[in-house]
Order: C-alpha cells, then structure tokens, then sequence
C-alpha cells in the first residue's frame, strides 16, 4: 500500500493540496497499474527557514530520491 508525502512552504488551502493529492494517486494509480484505493496521501507544510536543514539536506543525501531539486541552497 504505498504512502505518498509531499513536502512544501506553507500557505496553499486544503483545497489545493487536495486536488494535487488526488492528481499524484491518479499517475501513481496508472504509473503501478493499482487500483486508487491502495494509495494515501498526506502533505506537510515545511517552513522556508527550515526547509534546508529538514528537506533539501536530506533528500540529497538520500539514494532513494529517484528526482533530485534542481536547484542550491
């Protein structure tokens, strides 16, 4: 049963993340050929300031990050 997490600033409405929630279990649902039903979601609204020391450090050190930022801090 995958989980999904999404990581990001603060300051979009529950309306927002929950259409991009139900888009990410659509392709994940499609992508993995599983029914909607396997999939959850949550999303964590991560401060800026906090953003490098508790996102962006880890997920370049983290080999399971299969879509690296393509961007620096």
């Amino acid at each position: 049963m995958p989980h999904i997490t999404i990581q990001m600033y603060p300051g979009r409405d529950d309306q927002i993340k929950k259409r991009l929630a139900e888009a990410i279990v659509e392709t994940a649902s499609r992508e993995l050929e599983r029914g909607k039903e396997h999939f959850s979601v949550s999303i964590v609204d991560v401060p800026q300031d906090e953003w490098k020391e508790k996102v962006y450090d880890k997920v370049l050190k983290d080999s399971n990050t299969f879509v690296k930022p393509g961007y620096t801090m």
